[in-house]
């Protein structure tokens, strides 16, 4: 059996990029197929991994920005040929339409959501971004769904991500829940000036992740946070911050994992898919406040794992960090909340899936 993995990009540290370095482990030699790649922007595992980029990647400014290369994408993907009997494309909105020769399964992140939640995705206003994507969505609606038809088999990350599938494309995927692959065992190494007790809140820097909204709430609380992760709002949000909030930008592992061990829990707004940082969080033995929202309904137990807020408002999260810092939570129920999500369970479940659609392969 030959397997062969495909991925949009690889430029930037986030819960996609660690999918698909838990679906190399699975499948140990497997290439990896990607439009961009970016070493130094993404996680360094990857360096001895059998990275293929496509030809855009000799584009210098396209691997430090990889969303100037919106137009360029969709020719890119329709022209990659992958020869294998089974092909784990790990998809939000392009790896789905490379052409293989093998059976196509879809690991979906998402569907586009600059092309499905444009607004939510991008923010309010007029901005350069959606003035050029305007014009080319027509053709990009058309390409996605020959894209999402090609693929044999569809899994999705989450409930709300199978819904989602299903109302989009018209397909009804398998939930296999991704893993939560930054866990307990590992060096950690201390933040210089951060002491242990702040709330935590990991995220790409996005309008859709409502980072902004944290900050305000904890303006608003007094209580100490500390911002990881870095994306095009962090200069703003950095400034925007007051003295008790530390905006870090993008960290080691080290640092990470002596962050979630150090923090009182975790604070997540966003309109997420997968709700990966409360599982991460949980698997430290610390409890997450979370939007009632997509993914964060299946990785957050309510009252067992942390509390939910349901609105992405900085009164609303504000209430529920009280809530959560009043709450005496039970350390070891969290971490088998965690156990749960193990990547071992996702690796035997894809092996599984894989090696059914490969057999089919070549049994025809």
């Amino acid at each position: 059996m030959t397997v062969a993995l495909v991925h949009d990009y690889l430029t930037q540290r986030g819960g996609a990029e660690r999918v698909v370095l838990a679906m190399a482990r699975a499948f140990p030699g497997a290439p990896i197929y990607t439009s961009l790649f970016e070493p130094a922007g993404t996680f360094p595992e990857f360096r001895d991994l059998d990275v293929r980029p496509l030809a855009l990647n000799a584009v210098g400014p396209l691997r430090r920005r990889h969303r100037a290369a919106l137009p360029l994408l969709a020719p890119s993907f329709s022209r990659l040929r992958v020869q294998a009997d089974a092909v784990l494309c790990s998809s939000s909105g392009w790896a789905h339409g490379a052409v293989v020769s093998g059976r196509k399964i879809v690991y979906c992140h998402t569907p586009a959501r600059w092309l499905y939640q444009t607004d939510r995705y991008l923010g309010a206003g007029l901005d350069a971004r959606r003035l050029a994507l305007a014009p080319l969505r027509p053709a990009l609606l058309r390409w996605d769904a020959r894209a999402a038809a090609s693929a044999d088999r569809y899994l999705a990350n989450s409930t709300a991500v199978a819904e989602r599938v299903r109302e989009t494309y018209g397909r009804e995927a398998e939930v296999l829940p991704a893993p939560p692959s930054l866990g307990p065992a590992g060096l950690r190494e201390p933040v210089a000036g951060i002491e242990p007790g702040f709330l935590l809140c990991v995220s790409r820097l996005l309008p859709y992740k409502n980072v902004g909204a944290v900050i305000e709430a904890a303006a608003a609380t007094g209580e100490r946070l500390v911002v990881v992760g870095a994306g095009p709002l962090e200069a703003s949000l950095r400034a925007a911050a007051p003295a008790h909030v530390a905006v870090l930008g993008a960290v080691s592992d080290e640092q990470l994992r002596w962050l979630y061990a150090a923090s009182a829990g975790v604070v997540a707004a966003g309109y997420e898919d997968y709700g990966l940082v409360p599982l991460e969080a949980a698997a430290f033995g610390k409890p997450a406040a979370a939007l009632r929202f997509g993914g964060f309904l299946d990785t957050v137990d309510e009252g067992r794992t942390g509390i939910f807020f349901d609105r992405a408002e900085p009164a609303a999260i504000a209430d529920a960090v009280r809530a959560l810092l009043a709450t005496s939570w039970d350390a070891s129920a969290l971490e088998r909340h965690a156990d749960r999500f193990s990547e071992q369970r996702f690796a035997a479940r894809l092996q599984a899936i894989v090696a059914g659609e490969a057999a089919m392969e070549t049994a025809a």
